[in-house]
């Protein structure tokens, strides 16, 4: 039982638990409270005459028990629950109600995906990492890995090393490489979060800890989550279902990260794998890998770059998917073309027809943090470098929007290379030509509307 406060020279727990009138081990605490004793006849009838109550148990200094307070039950029958009743086995976290364990946020890009996550968790403890095509098991969860040591210089004299010493009398040190294991990602985070259960109070629910996987689709998924993929199958308590042994280097690993830990929950928690011996052991040994209620991964993704590595069924069933829309984030951006500003969200709103008329997608759409701004400010030169770069690259490479909007005047359609100019040997940015797409697009520049409306 752990003690948790002290008022007025007594101490207090959060301990409870519902009476056991049977049981041997409370027997000397609560002679009183059998159906022949105060309890019962005067005690219950007095406080709620029809309930049933929960006993949490108060110590003094000497750490004997020295009061008890009561708390009704609706149902009489609940009182004769004993010590190994549901009540004590009750999950650490009931994932059916609480956030995803594990959730992939999607959507087109530039719609603030990163941003939702890190909102989400602020103040929490994260540890991110961004998936690649080269990324694999070992950059994910851990591998050997050469290091430099320091390690005394030793010259042998007779059959004894014996250390050198400098001109200062302190003993010499020179670098040496050698090869440790080096925890990656996953195996940062799962050990953090179990550590987390560390001298936990009863009662008590671990803090978070959050696994953050940036562009998730970037990387071959089957090849880098390997036999973790198993881990991903969570129960209601929020623990992985199915185990995974861990091999001889992890395990060394495990036990030198899990040495001292002592998890006050552990009955709690091996009550959940009812068939299984002591996991919790098997887990602080390193023999196995599982994913603790306390444990969440989340994700992003693009939708635009799902043909990367493309996500297979079964993996994406162990997530939930959240999609984050495009919407105007209400940041008031400009685009800022030769001294004229250009409302940006007004500008995505165009745009995006345009994308889907041609693409029939959404993926190809832009979000609004597509192209960020300076100071509210998005200059001429990043607008054709990002946002003209990318229509022209990916989105209108093989097909072409219906209407005018990549009409020139001069000399028929619009082509990338028109964005551009060279003078005196210096290339720049044709503003003229972002102006003419700009109006091609419906678009006029925000300080002609204040004037139209004050015209009007």
């Amino acid at each position: 039982m752990n003690l948790e406060s002290s008022e007025k020279g007594m101490l207090t727990t959060n301990s409870y638990f519902k009476l056991s009138i049977g049981s041997n081990k409370l027997r000397p605490y609560f002679k009183q409270f059998d159906s022949n004793g105060a309890f019962f006849k005067i005690i219950r009838k007095l406080l709620l005459p029809k309930s049933a109550y929960k006993v949490a148990l108060y110590k003094n200094k000497q750490g004997k028990y020295a009061a008890f307070w009561l708390i009704g039950f609706s149902n009489l029958d609940n009182f004769e629950a004993n010590t190994s009743s549901e009540y004590i086995k009750k999950p650490i976290v009931d994932a059916s109600k609480a956030k995803s364990l594990q959730q992939i946020f999607y959507g087109a890009p530039g719609t603030g995906k990163s941003h939702t996550i890190k909102e989400q968790t602020s103040g929490e403890d994260v540890v991110r990492t961004t998936f690649h095509p080269d990324s694999d098991y070992s950059t994910f969860v851990g591998a050997y890995k050469p290091t430099t040591k320091s390690v005394p210089v030793t010259t042998v004299i007779g059959t004894k090393a014996v250390p050198v010493e400098g001109a200062d009398g302190k003993p010499m040190t020179e670098e040496k490489i050698v090869y440790e294991f080096v925890s990656q990602a996953f195996l940062q985070a799962y050990i953090e979060a179990w550590r987390k259960y560390n001298q936990l109070a009863v009662g008590e629910t671990p803090k978070e800890e959050y696994l953050i996987i940036e562009e998730i689709n970037r990387g071959n998924c089957a090849q880098i989550f390997g036999d973790l993929f198993q881990l991903l199958d969570r129960g209601d308590h929020g623990f992985s279902e199915y185990p995974i042994k861990a091999d001889a280097d992890m395990k060394k690993q495990l036990q030198k990260a899990f040495n001292g830990i002592v998890i006050p929950q552990e009955k709690e928690i091996n009550a959940i794998f009812k068939d299984e011996d002591d996991m919790v052991s098997q887990v602080l040994n390193g023999e196995i890998l599982l994913l603790p209620s306390n444990l969440y991964i989340w994700a992003t993704m693009n939708t635009s770059d799902q043909s990367l590595f493309p996500i297979d069924s079964a993996f994406k069933r162990r997530w939930d998917w959240t999609y984050v829309p495009i919407s105007d984030a209400g940041e008031n951006w400009t685009i800022d073309v030769n001294g004229n500003k250009y409302d940006w969200w007004q500008f995505l709103e165009k745009i995006n027809e345009h994308i889907y008329g041609a693409t029939y997608s959404e993926d190809k759409k832009l979000g609004y943090f597509f192209c960020k701004a300076e100071n509210g400010v998005i200059t001429a030169e990043k607008f054709v470098s990002k946002v003209v770069f990318y229509l022209w690259n990916d989105v209108f490479k093989d097909s072409e929007f219906d209407g005018n909007a990549l009409q020139d005047v001069e000399d028929g359609k619009l082509t990338f290379d028109k964005f551009y100019i060279t003078e005196n040997g210096k290339t720049k940015v044709n503003e003229e030509k972002i102006e003419r797409f700009l109006g091609n697009l419906g678009l006029s520049p925000i300080n002609d509307t204040e004037v139209d409306d004050e015209e009007e």
